[in-house]
């Protein structure tokens, strides 16, 4: 990644959460969008993944988000994709570039992401606790898991894998995002499950489901 340029062009999605090595698959049926898809495939076939904040035209971005690689792609006879992304490295963006475009592109740094390329351990004890938190969150919304396909995830697959999926508000999904390292997310995410689980979810709980 070193050796990449430090210009990306961007996917803004509310709600979307990409990590390193984690994979994300969407559905592009908007013409900027087909668009970014068509250049990325000319390209280097890189995405940055980054959530809006605020309101506005175009919305302002958030700090950090995640450089996914097109890994798989299907291209639609009406011009829309379906296509799989692989996470690399999370970025923070530098400055929004002026561009000719459909999509949005910016100019971005990897520095403080180094250890992105490395994979995260979690304490017996950690892993436990975001293992109850999940099941009780999981009772609380009515989902159906395999509890026994959970448990041979890997910690990164696991702590990154409810983190994506887990229908916190798009706030809730930065912080995740920003966090330092898999252990921290993992404390994060255990007390975001704890909290949602407690008030229910849904409306009560002011959760945006993505």
């Amino acid at each position: 990644m070193a050796d990449k340029p430090n210009r990306l062009s961007i996917f803004p999605l509310g709600g979307a959460l990409l990590f390193p090595r984690m994979q994300l698959p969407l559905h592009i049926f908007e013409p900027r969008y087909r668009a970014l898809v068509s250049d990325a495939m000319a390209r280097d076939r890189r995405i940055g993944m980054i959530q809006p904040k605020g309101g506005g035209e175009p919305p302002a971005l958030f700090d950090i988000g995640c450089i996914g690689r097109i890994a798989q792609v299907e291209a639609l006879e009406d011009g829309r994709y379906n296509i799989v992304l692989e996470g690399i490295s999370r970025f923070r963006l530098v400055r929004e570039l002026d561009v000719t475009t459909p999509f949005r592109q910016v100019e971005i740094s990897l520095e403080g992401f180094e250890a992105d390329s490395e994979d995260g351990l979690l304490g017996i004890a950690a892993r436990a606790a975001l293992e109850t938190g999940a099941r009780r969150f999981a009772e609380a919304q009515g989902y159906a898991v395999d509890w026994e396909a959970v448990a041979r995830l890997d910690d990164e697959a696991f702590v990154n894998g409810v983190a994506q999926i887990a229908p916190f508000d798009i706030a809730s999904k930065q912080a995740l995002l920003e966090s330092p390292d898999l252990p921290e997310r993992a404390e994060l995410l255990t007390q975001l499950l704890q909290f949602f689980s407690r008030h229910h979810g849904g409306e009560e709980s002011g959760v945006t489901l993505q």
